[in-house]
């Protein structure tokens, strides 16, 4: 059987979990609009975002089986952006200390025919509270401007947490990959057999 996968993405973190699974891949970076619709929740959003980045690249890659994934932070029930700014990062740190806060990760596994399989994975992070000199000193170090919640989880951002809770803790980096191996069973496909030795 021949088998083409594309991960909908152009970044090297969510490159370097699927490379995980041994299963060749190729990369490429979706272009739409990301501006969250009016009453939107956040599963539905991060989920919507998913499945839009796969299907932006569909008709370049009719070939492939294409894996979209987004993600977002959130904080009272609604989604948070990117910072930007060194100040906003650190109001925005702020805002989560000493308090438990749920990411959710959208994916979306779109084959070939344009079938969708699709989950929104939760994650829980807990903070510590942390004084505003500790968390300035964050931000100088990392620059987190253009992440949401404005912190890297790729970095020095377990110096921010007292516990994590979830199933997967790759979710935190934006690709689930105990969820993309149910997605794959549930689509015909076994990541063992597609895994090269």
């Amino acid at each position: 059987m021949s088998f083409s996968l594309l991960l909908a993405s152009s970044s090297p973190y969510r490159a370097e979990i699927l490379a995980k699974l041994r299963i060749p891949f190729t990369q490429a970076a979706p272009d739409f609009d990301e501006t969250p619709r009016t009453n939107e929740t956040p599963s539905d959003y991060v989920l919507r975002l998913s499945v839009e980045k796969a299907r932006a690249l569909q008709a370049e890659h009719p070939e492939h089986w294409i894996i979209g994934s987004d993600q977002t932070c959130v904080v009272d029930g609604k989604p948070v952006g990117k910072a930007g700014q060194s100040d906003k990062a650190v109001a925005q740190l702020k805002q989560v200390q000493g308090r438990k806060i749920t990411f959710l990760t959208g994916l979306c596994l779109l084959s070939p025919q344009g079938r969708e399989y699709t989950l929104v994975e939760p994650f829980e992070v807990h903070f510590h509270d942390l004084p505003e000199n500790v968390l300035e000193r964050y931000v100088e170090i990392e620059q987190p401007l253009d992440c949401a919640g404005s912190f890297k989880v790729e970095g020095l951002r377990i110096t921010l947490f007292s516990a994590l809770s979830g199933r997967d803790t790759n979710s935190l980096v934006g690709l689930p990959l105990i969820g993309l191996c149910e997605l794959m069973r549930e689509a015909g496909l076994e990541p063992l057999t597609l895994a090269e030795a």
